[in-house]
C-alpha cells in the first residue's frame, strides 16, 4: 500500500511553466509584427521551438494527474466519486472551451456564425478526462492490462496521424467535424491530442505502483531524461528500422513528419528536470501558479482575444507591435493575468460549485 502523503508535487510547477509559456506565446503571437517572423533569426526560431512543447505538456499532465487521481480513489475504495468528478470536470471544461468563444453583443444583435463551434485545448482536454473516464471504468481491475492499453493508444493516435492530418468531413456536422478537422478553424482535434493524454496517463500508472520504492525518484529523472532525448533525435531512425522490417508504408509516413514523438520527447525531458527539482519548487510561487491554471487561462483569453465581449487587447495591437515592445508587453500581461487569478478568481470556484448544486438538484 501506497502512504497516502506520495503526492505529485513536481505537477504543478511543470503546469506552471507551460502556463506561463502559454501566456507570453499567445501574447506574442498575436501581437507581434508579421516582419519580425523569420524563422532564420535564432531567437525567434528558439522561441518557437518552446512555444511548441506547451500543448504537449498540458495534455500530458492532464492524463497524469487525472488517472494517478483515479488510481489512488480505486485503491481506497471510493473511485465512483472521482469518475463523476472527472466526467464533470471534463464537461465543465468543453462547456468553458464553448463559452470563450461567444460574442455576446453579436448574439444580442442577431449575428451568429461557426466561430462559436470552434475547437480549442479546453474542449480536447475535456473529452480526453471523458475517454479516460471510460477507459478507467473498463479496466480499473487490471492495472498492468490497462497500462499496456493506454501505452498502445498513445502509440496509435501519434503513428496513424498522417491518415487524418488532411481530413475534411465535408459531410459530418460541424459541431463533430470539428473535433476531428482543422478544415473550419479549429486549433487543436482531438486527434493526436488525446495520444498525449493517454501516455500522461500511462506515465502515472507506473507512478502509482513505484512510487513507493526506494531511489524511485532517482531512477525516474534519469529514465525521463534518457527516454526523452531518445524521441527527441532517434524516435524517427527508429520508425524507420521497424518499417524496414514491416514494410508498413505508415511508419514511414510517420518517420518523414515526426513531431508527435519529438515532442513527447521534450515532455519528458522537461518532466525529468522538474522532477529532478522538486525540493525546490514545492510550496513555491511557481507551484501555487501551477494550482491556478484554468483560472488564467480563462483571464488571459478574455484580455486578449476579447471573450463575450469581442474587447481584447487583439481588437487593437493585432500584429503591431515591435520586438522590445512584445518582449515587455508578455511580461506585463504575464505578471498582470497571474496576479488576476490569484486575487479575482474566486467566482470560478462561485460558478463552478453553483454548477453542480444544480445538476444536483436536476438529479433529485
Amino acid at each position: 500500500m501506497m502512504p497516502k502523503s506520495n503526492r505529485l508535487y513536481f505537477i504543478d510547477a511543470v503546469r506552471a511553466f507551460a502556463i506561463l509559456m502559454m501566456l507570453q506565446g499567445h501574447f506574442i503571437d498575436t501581437l507581434l509584427d508579421p516582419i519580425y517572423r523569420d524563422n532564420s533569426n535564432t531567437a525567434y526560431a528558439i522561441w518557437t521551438y518552446f512555444r511548441g512543447i506547451t500543448a504537449p505538456v498540458f495534455f500530458t499532465i492532464s492524463g497524469l494527474v487525472f488517472i494517478y487521481l483515479l488510481l489512488r480513489a480505486f485503491e481506497k475504495g471510493n473511485d465512483h466519486q472521482r469518475m463523476k468528478k472527472g466526467l464533470f470536470r471534463g464537461l465543465l471544461l468543453i462547456g468553458i472551451g464553448y463559452s470563450l468563444r461567444i460574442n455576446i453583443f453579436s448574439w444580442l444583435s442577431g449575428y451568429f456564425n461557426t466561430y462559436f463551434l470552434v475547437i480549442d485545448v479546453l474542449q480536447c482536454i475535456g473529452l480526453s478526462l471523458i475517454f479516460l473516464v471510460g477507459l478507467h471504468a473498463l479496466f480499473r481491475k487490471h492495472s498492468y492490462i490497462f497500462s499496456i492499453v493506454l501505452f498502445s493508444i498513445g502509440c496509435i493516435c501519434f503513428i496513424t496521424e498522417p491518415l487524418y492530418r488532411d481530413l475534411t468531413l465535408e459531410n459530418t456536422p460541424l459541431f463533430i467535424a470539428n473535433y476531428m478537422t482543422k478544415s473550419n478553424g479549429s486549433v487543436f482535434t482531438i486527434l493526436p491530442w488525446f495520444g498525449y493524454a493517454a501516455f500522461g496517463a500511462f506515465i502515472s500508472t507506473v507512478f502509482y505502483r513505484h512510487l513507493h520504492r526506494h531511489r524511485f525518484q532517482l531512477l525516474t529523472v534519469i529514465t525521463f531524461i534518457i527516454v526523452g532525448v531518445f524521441l527527441m533525435f532517434c524516435s524517427s531512425w527508429l520508425l524507420l528500422e521497424i518499417y524496414s522490417l514491416t514494410d508498413f508504408e505508415l511508419l514511414k509516413q510517420s518517420a518523414n513528419y515526426n513531431y508527435l514523438f519529438t515532442r513527447l520527447g521534450n515532455v519528458l525531458l522537461l518532466l525529468g528536470v522538474f522532477y529532478a527539482l522538486e525540493r525546490v519548487s514545492k510550496q513555491s510561487i511557481i507551484s501555487k501558479i501551477g494550482e491556478k491554471t484554468l483560472s488564467i487561462y480563462v483571464i488571459h483569453f478574455i484580455l486578449l482575444y476579447g471573450s463575450f465581449t469581442g474587447f481584447g487587447l487583439k481588437r487593437y495591437l493585432n500584429k503591431s507591435l515591435e520586438p522590445y515592445e512584445a518582449i515587455i508587453g508578455a511580461i506585463l500581461f504575464m505578471i498582470t493575468v497571474c496576479f488576476l487569478a490569484f486575487h479575482y478568481a474566486k467566482p470560478n470556484t462561485f460558478v463552478y460549485n453553483l454548477i453542480r448544486k444544480t445538476i444536483d438538484k436536476f438529479k433529485n
